[in-house]
């Protein structure tokens, strides 16, 4: 049953219990790239996604650790790397969560934070809200892809978590 706001004269229902009641769930977000050229694949990566909706707010989180196979889509700085959302956002949000991405083959202290952007009601792209653990200068800046801030290879990891406001 999808959600509906509470009206006068309503009955409490298992149904709507269910409806306002979060439940978690597997999604499986498509990688596409924001010129849509380029187009990367996951290939062999581990990707786990999972969301759940109370009434019109999403919670979700997203963890991808990339594999041998993995591409990366080589579109460069000019070309965002996009992830689907779970449920289509109300509107488009400069921060809808955060979280962090490591580059593998440097350590722990590559670690840098991040936060997620809905900049469709349909996508969101990662954009990078921090310098490196280790203080260490990152190559580029804004939004990640192909090529910022690194060199992406197997081991690489990407872990967001956040919420948004559903489409009603």
């Amino acid at each position: 049953m999808p959600y509906e706001p509470w009206q006068p004269g309503m009955r409490l229902t298992a149904g709507r219990l269910r409806s306002i009641s979060p439940t978690w769930s597997d999604w499986v977000p498509v990688w596409t790239t924001s010129t849509g050229v380029n187009t990367p694949s996951f290939g062999n990566a581990a990707v786990i996604a999972r969301f759940a909706q109370s009434a019109l707010t999403v919670y979700w989180r997203m963890e991808i650790t990339f594999g041998a196979t993995t591409n990366f889509g080589g579109g460069g700085a000019s070309d965002n790397w996009r992830f689907s959302l779970p449920v289509n956002a109300a509107a488009t949000s400069l921060i809808a969560g955060y979280g962090e991405i490591s580059d593998s083959s440097a350590g722990l202290g590559s670690r840098m934070g991040v936060r997620s952007r809905l900049t469709t009601a349909t996508t969101m792209e990662i954009e990078m809200a921090a310098g490196r653990i280790d203080s260490a200068a990152a190559a580029g800046v804004g939004l990640i892809d192909a090529a910022s801030p690194w060199a992406w290879a197997s081991g690489d990891t990407i872990r967001v978590f956040g919420e948004y406001e559903a489409a009603a």
